[in-house]
């Protein structure tokens, strides 16, 4: 089932895992990568599931993601143009009822060839997460592939985890996501048609279909780059309360900007919680606040 997405890349060498923000945990797994793929004369490969089984399992409300694919793949292959491959596995029922010796064994040696694996040591894997480590130390000497155990990657004393950057951004420190990150925290999504109340407001928006669960609220200062040119912004991210709204929105409203964005894929840096989400009393007071915010963006900038 996985024949369609497995690049013809034998022999490679691989690491597997979530890889969600690609932060500086990641990024010093794909340097140790890519330094033994040269070293060894194999290609290297970057394997992720999508979604992700936390996402699988426990539904999108309940699995907040800090990128999607796009934003995983674009980062990659941004900040590592010598990786050779990057592969999302899709991942299913059919996929998470597969034996861990058998994703080993049939997966990763049989049809990638792998001669080298790197993985943390708490990377768990097949059903019910029966693989771990010590699977995959007994399984490298019985299929001949070199493992070796990716170090924890610490910050300030404490690992750099996605865990510890959905946290920073859901508690609205989107510095400090950055700085775990290694890189700006940007969206990068398709514009889709809204409600249009932005435009009856006289702020339209641009309302990016954004798959997943991002894990922060609020009203943000962000920036995006269109046609070489950078624009500033304030986007909301959140149901819009105000107006009983349900389903979760991205919606970016570009400063001094006015031409139709529809259909285009737009990359959105944010920089800083202007505040949090809020029901208001009217949808006058929600106009007034939004000038406010705009006014605040004006001002971070």
């Amino acid at each position: 089932m996985f024949d369609e997405v497995l690049p013809a890349c034998q022999p490679c060498a691989v690491t597997v895992g979530n890889y969600d923000g690609l932060h500086l945990g990641h990024q010093s797994v794909l340097k140790r990568l890519l330094g033994a793929a040269a070293d060894r004369g194999l290609e290297s490969v970057l394997l992720t599931l999508e979604p992700s089984p936390r996402e699988f399992f426990q539904g999108t409300d309940k699995a907040p993601r800090i990128g999607s694919l796009v934003d995983k793949r674009r980062f990659a292959e941004q900040m590592f143009p010598a990786l050779d491959h990057f592969v999302a596995l899709p991942f299913n029922a059919q996929t998470a009822a597969i034996d861990a010796r058998e994703f080993v064994r049939d997966l990763l040696v049989d049809r990638l060839g792998i001669r080298y694996l790197t993985v943390g040591e708490d990377f768990r894997f097949g059903h019910d997460r029966a693989g771990d480590f010590t699977l995959l130390e007994a399984e490298s000497s019985t299929c001949g592939f070199e493992l070796e155990a990716a170090p924890t990657f610490e910050l300030d004393g404490s690992r750099v985890s996605s865990t510890r950057i959905r946290a920073a951004l859901a508690s609205g420190d989107v510095p400090e996501a950055e700085y775990l990150l290694g890189h700006p925290f940007e969206i990068c999504a398709e514009v889709i048609e809204g409600d249009r109340r932005g435009r009856e407001f006289g702020f339209p928006t641009a309302n990016l279909n954004f798959p997943h669960n991002p894990p922060m609220r609020g009203v943000f200062a962000v920036t995006s780059r269109l046609d070489g040119t950078l624009f500033r912004g304030v986007a909301n991210v959140g149901t819009r309360p105000t107006v009983d709204g349900t389903r979760l929105v991205i919606e970016v409203h570009l400063l001094d900007f006015a031409a139709d964005l529809y259909g285009q894929r737009m990359a959105v840096r944010f920089h800083q919680r202007l505040r949090a989400e809020q029901r208001f009393d009217s949808v006058e007071g929600l106009r007034e606040q939004i000038g406010r915010d705009i006014d605040a963006a004006r001002e971070f900038f």
